[in-house]
């Protein structure tokens, strides 16, 4: 069984609306109201740092994609830097398992501005339901074949990145760029700011789907490294556009009380009712491209992750490639999240996750690849200080708040690579006994 991955199947133009497409749907929506409410007054600062942190951590991505573009995108990176270890599998799955957590914390995103449409209370048994609902959807656009994702993904993203624009620009002008928002909660918390900016860099690592498509971008050398650069700095703009129309139409408060669903919110003194539900309208635009790009990507990182042997594969009996059986079990994984967790603790499991990997990434790359690709030693070395300083303050933060997270977070990774190590000896027990077995046919 192969992956069925088609070259040249994805235009530069595809790649980067991808990128958008899983950035925008995860960073506005689902975390401006649980970012405002660590980072207090200061929050669209929180944005513009999360950028400058990613822009360092996408580097790495960059000058490895260049250099060695492929499907597998995080796990071709992590077994060259580290060989066919446990490391390097745990943290491909970690990978995986982040951008899984992304799409349920989007389809949760999308059923919360869904209800608040309707007038239903954005909480309850519809919430996962809807979520659930969504995630179904986005498997069925994937079954249909890479060209109609690409497509698809491409006219949403233009519908969402210039809608959300210009519902930011339309608030700044009605609500004033005056951004003083009053509330108890002014003083910011340094700790908590640095917090925040942990939840804003999840905001932004939608750029890595494009690195796991590489095997699929036309002119993956030139054309990948272009896309992650020109996605992220598309969300920047966008963001900063938006904080800002959100802070000056609503007060603090206001925001971290309409958390889930702060757009909308914000969007009703500022335009009215309509501005209202166009912004809801956006928001499921935003949202449901968000998910179905985030389902493409980790279901064929998962395909080259089984074919390069760092993960187990069954197909439970189902026909098809691997590919299509990954992409059953992402969104399994996916509804599954999405119906048990609330969206504030799939936002934290993905940032644990996420910096986890992407600090062994880059220590990987450092130790053993710098040269190779030409990177600059100093950049990496300062990509791992920043996440180490920022997945700090997040623990410390939620050690406070919600130490079970923290404790959940710990033990699903220590599962993770112990499972890694468990299949990786097991793997090379069978290959050990089918060289001895051919060695003992040959000489008889």
């Amino acid at each position: 069984m192969t992956s069925d991955y088609q070259k040249n199947s994805l235009s530069l133009i595809d790649a980067i609306a991808m990128g958008t497409g899983v950035m925008i749907g995860a960073g506005i929506l689902a975390l401006t109201g649980q970012i405002a409410e660590l980072a207090g007054n200061w929050f669209p600062a929180a944005f513009l740092v999360g950028a400058i942190v990613t822009a360092f951590s996408a580097y790495t991505y960059v000058k490895m994609s260049n250099s060695y573009p492929s499907a597998g995108g995080i796990g071709m990176i992590l077994q060259k830097a580290y060989g066919p270890t446990t490391v390097a599998a745990g943290a491909a799955l970690l990978m995986a398992l982040s951008m899984v957590i992304n799409e349920s914390l989007v389809a949760r995103t999308f059923a919360t501005y869904l209800m608040r449409g309707i007038g239903g209370e954005p909480s309850g048994w519809m919430i996962p339901v809807l979520a659930l609902g969504l995630i179904v959807f986005a498997y069925l656009v994937n079954a249909a074949g890479t060209r109609s994702v690409g497509l698809f993904s491409q006219v949403m993203a233009t519908l969402k990145v210039g809608g959300i624009a210009l519902f930011a620009i339309a608030a700044l002008w009605a609500g004033g760029v005056d951004f003083a928002p009053t509330s108890a909660q002014s003083a910011t918390d340094p700790i908590g700011f640095v917090a925040a900016v942990a939840l804003a860099i999840l905001a932004f690592k939608g750029f890595t789907t494009i690195t796991n498509s590489g095997a699929e971008i036309v002119e993956p050398h030139r054309n990948v490294g272009r896309a992650i650069v020109i996605s992220i700095a598309i969300c920047v703009v966008i963001y900063l556009l938006v904080a800002l129309a959100v802070g000056s139409n609503l007060t603090l408060d206001e925001l971290i009380a309409a958390k889930d669903y702060s757009l909308a919110e914000a969007a009703e003194p500022a335009l009215g009712r309509t501005g209202f539900y166009l912004t809801i309208g956006l928001a499921l635009v935003a949202t449901t491209s968000g998910v179905i790009a985030s389902v493409f990507a980790v279901s064929r990182m998962l395909a080259m992750l089984t074919e390069m042997k760092m993960i187990p594969h069954s197909h439970f009996g189902m026909p098809g490639t691997i590919r299509d059986h990954t992409l059953v079990y992402t969104v399994v994984i996916a509804g599954t999240l999405a119906v048990f967790f609330d969206l504030g603790r799939i936002a934290a499991l993905g940032v644990f996750f996420y910096l986890v990997m992407d600090i062994l990434i880059h220590w990987g790359v450092w130790k053993n690849l710098r040269h190779d690709i030409g990177a600059r030693g100093s950049i990496l070395l300062a990509a791992i200080a920043m996440d180490l300083v920022v997945l700090l303050a997040f623990a410390a933060m939620k050690l406070k708040s919600d130490p079970i997270i923290v404790l959940a977070a710990l033990v699903a990774m220590a599962t993770v690579f112990l499972f890694e190590r468990v299949f990786l000896t097991r793997a090379s027990r069978q290959d050990d006994q089918q060289v001895t077995n051919h060695m003992h046919g040959h000489n008889k």
